[in-house]
């Protein structure tokens, strides 16, 4: 597809003397490349790999390195124009390399009157209290220059000491921890490792989500949870 970038005079709208009593107004297209029009009314900036990396970022949860092989690297070229990109929709991109792992948040507008185009999930109790031994996992394991990697059984028996303050019986309490478990699947937070039904392994991501000083506050709030007696909770 070629795109005529000769200036086009107003002029050739009309016909006759009177057509117009103003001067002629020329309008010169932006200049493009032919390579990054992608479809017939096209008027998008940046190259399709480029584009692919800003919609996965839009449908989240987060780009990573490993998952996404093919959309870290075009993220990384065009970095500039996609925090442009996003910053359009009040959005800002948090990325982190050494990591591998990027995503979305909403922009802090202040006071600005602002859309909120980012999906929400509510956490529930035993929600929040996995997220927080996941990324307790994955400190423990970047001091070790590992990997962070869980079972179903290490999750379900760190999980175990909190039965007591949810009113529930057993049943009812293995099933809220199976959904919570389902919920970090379904959010890429867990991902199966090949071939190992029960193991995951944690996303880098959740290091960007909660800082070291979030770790130890939620850490102090959910120790005197579990030192509760169950008369108490």
């Amino acid at each position: 597809m070629s795109w005529n970038e000769d200036p086009i005079e107003s002029s050739r709208l009309g016909e006759g003397e009177d057509a117009f009593d103003a001067e002629p107004v020329v309008v010169t297209p932006l200049p493009r490349r032919n390579n990054d029009v992608l479809y017939l009314g096209d008027t998008g900036r940046l190259p399709q790999d480029a584009r692919r990396a800003l919609c996965q970022l839009l449908i989240g949860p987060s780009i990573d390195q490993q998952r996404h092989a093919k959309l870290w690297p075009a993220l990384l070229r065009n970095e500039a124009a996609i925090r442009t990109s996003l910053s359009d929709l009040f959005l800002e991109l948090v990325l982190d390399r050494e990591s591998g792992v990027a995503f979305t948040r909403q922009a802090d507008t202040e006071d600005l009157d602002s859309p909120v185009l980012l999906r929400t999930s509510p956490l529930t109790f035993i929600d929040s209290v996995l997220l927080l031994y996941l990324r307790q996992q994955l400190g423990e394991a970047d001091a070790r220059g590992n990997r962070a990697v869980v079972a179903d059984a290490e999750m379900a028996e760190a999980l175990a000491v909190y039965e007591k303050n949810l009113s529930t019986d057993r049943a009812g309490f293995n099933r809220r921890v199976a959904s919570a478990v389902q919920k970090m699947k379904d959010n890429h937070i867990l991902t199966r490792l090949a071939g190992q039904e029960d193991r995951h392994e944690v996303s880098p991501a959740l290091k960007l989500l909660f800082s070291a000083e979030d770790v130890s506050a939620l850490s102090a709030v959910y120790r005197q949870l579990r030192e509760t007696p169950a008369a108490e909770a």
